[in-house]
């Protein structure tokens, strides 16, 4: 297998690319990855894992960080002390990671290419005078990765997929539990018999400032002092520029106002909700689960979904609106590369 570094995502064909990602997720898309090169707290290259043939068969993005903004993803705040890695291996947003391989390797096969990926990120890492380091893991990745790194795995958080049988959002009513079908209904009818509230669909570029405003008092409220009004605009209006009529909202208005939102991405055969916010001075009854869990599922249901990816936090509250829990990890590397 031969091994080889590109300095952009834009150097291989979307289809390529994404024969590998599909199964992945949205954080490690070609789309969004593009997007994310406009990002200048990091120097990107992508690992590629290819056969003498030239079929793309393992790739990883690495990320050398030169100033993170995130404390989610700063070795600082979630590795132990002794690691100190400045580059990420995989998808560096989104909390959900993975290194991607082509369908249908056989083990072997498949535990090569991770050698050679982990070495690739190895040598990369090591011409900086650093270390590397896989962030947020699925478990499946966790486990597959896990033997060839010298430390165990590190617990970070855990991840909610909530599924969708059916056809409609009534068949996800449905599957859940008798008490939970009440309180759905019970908040879905609140929030709809708030007279002033009214719901649209926008996509992201049209609505850039407003939800900037209102994910700033969010990000605020949760103690994140650096995500103002002006770091939050840039962030959406390069995920809007990158993901065009992709990158999609539904939000509360009050009259012209919106008071509320909800950015998600239908990806492959889920919906993945990227944020969330509302206006807590002009609260609304059940605005959020409004936001974050019932109108996205009725867009994924729309779209085709078979789920909505949740993310991490406020654990309890998804599993009690269906979600599947499942744990993220990190590994780090010790070893210098050379």
């Amino acid at each position: 297998m031969i091994t080889s570094l590109v300095d952009s995502v834009h150097e291989l064909p979307a289809a390529e690319w994404e024969r590998l990602a599909r199964p992945a997720g949205l954080y490690l898309s070609h789309r969004w990855l593009a997007g994310e090169e406009e990002d200048p707290t990091a120097t990107r290259a992508y690992c590629l894992v290819r056969d003498p043939d030239g079929t793309l068969l393992a790739a990883a993005p690495l990320h050398l960080v030169r100033d993170e903004p995130n404390d989610s993803y700063e070795p600082e705040t979630v590795l132990p002390p002794h690691l100190r890695p400045r580059v990420i291996a995989g998808a560096r947003r989104g909390y959900h990671n993975t290194p991607l391989t082509a369908p249908g390797l056989d083990p072997a096969r498949h535990r090569a290419c991770l050698a050679l990926l982990r070495d690739a990120a190895r040598r990369f890492a090591g011409r900086h005078g650093t270390t590397h380091w896989w962030p947020y893991l699925t478990g499946r990745a966790t486990a597959a990765l896990a033997p060839l790194y010298p430390d165990p795995p590190l617990r970070l958080e855990d991840d909610a997929l909530i599924p969708l049988p059916g056809t409609g959002f009534d068949d996800y009513v449905a599957s859940l539990p008798a008490r939970r079908r009440t309180g759905v209904r019970r908040e879905r009818a609140g929030f709809a018999a708030a007279a002033a509230l009214r719901v649209r669909h926008h996509v992201l570029a049209d609505c850039v400032e407003e939800a900037a405003v209102l994910l700033a008092g969010h990000q605020r409220g949760h103690g994140h002092d650096r995500d103002g009004v002006d770091a939050m605009t840039a962030l959406l209006k390069r995920q809007a520029t990158a993901m065009g009529d992709e990158a999609r909202v539904v939000a509360a208005h009050d009259g012209d106002r919106m008071t509320g939102f909800c950015l998600y991405y239908h990806y492959a055969a889920t919906t993945w909700i990227r944020a969330v916010a509302h206006d807590r001075e002009h609260p609304a009854p059940h605005v959020y689960f409004n936001l974050m869990y019932y109108l996205p599922a009725e867009a994924a249901y729309a779209h085709g979904s078979t789920a909505l990816h949740a993310g991490m936090t406020a654990i309890e509250a998804k599993r009690r609106r269906g979600a599947l829990v499942s744990p993220l990890s990190a590994l780090a590397d010790r070893r210098p590369g050379t």
